[in-house]
């Protein structure tokens, strides 16, 4: 990840309307342009290095388990993943603009948790055959018929806490409003047109196992960031669904949704 020392005012504790913020970044967007940087500025590339490392673990866990490591001990490999990549949205937090202001109102965290309760009830009922690509055996924590509580605290505190930044960030900072402008940080959440929020939660879809629940979440998550215009809208409805999912997944045995 590329080092960028800006000269640019600390926001103020409590940050600027998120309404403000494109107008605010639109000049550093020309300079990034002006310098002669490519079609990927620094901002681009904070949100798409933590996604990437994501993505790198889990091809790295399926070579090494089809390579005969035991998937006993690739469990562990998680721990490393999570915190690989929260190291890397720590180290970018001065790019994340848009999460550097107050929490949406009370009727938008109300929606928020709405959507991610609703997203969770419809995922584990997506199920179907022809919904699915690739399921496997899942997250097992157990061993011997013990689970191994460590692992699953790590395991719930990552995809609640952690990958709902990282993919948000990704999918609906960056590639949702990359899609209708290459400086993206100056598009309006609210002005995303149809091919932004089309490509972004089709391609969030197929991200996953459940390929027709992944596409329902990515349109809920993206519908929230355009109503409220603040990402951390999004960033909540998706830690509901995720840490749902995580307790009905311990809860029910069923890791294969893991």
């Amino acid at each position: 990840m590329t080092e960028h020392h800006d000269q640019r005012t600390a926001p103020a504790a409590r940050g600027p309307h998120p309404a403000a913020l494109p107008a605010v970044l639109r000049a550093d967007a020309s300079a990034d342009a002006a310098a002669g940087n490519p079609l990927l500025s620094r901002a681009a590339w904070a949100r798409i290095l933590p996604f990437g490392a994501f993505i790198f673990f889990i091809i790295l866990g399926d070579m090494l388990e089809r390579a005969g490591v035991p998937r006993d001990g690739l469990r562990w490999l998680y721990p490393v993943q999570a915190g690989s990549v929260a190291l890397l949205l720590a180290f970018s937090w001065r790019h994340y603009h848009e999460l550097h202001v107050p929490l949406p109102g009370p009727a938008a965290l109300l929606a928020a948790i709405g959507a991610g309760v609703l997203v969770f009830v419809l995922w584990i009922n997506l199920d179907a055959s022809w919904m699915t690509i690739g399921m496997g055996e899942g997250y097992n924590p157990s061993t011997g018929g013990d689970i191994d509580w460590l692992l699953v605290a790590i395991r719930i505190a990552g995809a609640a806490l952690v990958v709902p930044l990282m993919e948000e960030l990704f999918w609906r900072s960056f590639l949702m409003r990359w899609v209708e402008a290459s400086e993206f940080e100056a598009v309006e959440p609210a002005r995303v047109g149809l091919k932004g929020l089309l490509v972004s939660s089709l391609l969030f879809g197929f991200e996953h196992s459940l390929w027709l629940a992944g596409i329902v979440a990515g349109l809920a998550y993206a519908f929230l960031y355009m109503r409220y215009r603040n990402l951390w809208s999004a960033v909540l409805a998706h830690a509901v669904t995720n840490g749902m999912l995580g307790v009905w997944v311990v809860a029910t045995g069923n890791w294969t949704f893991w």
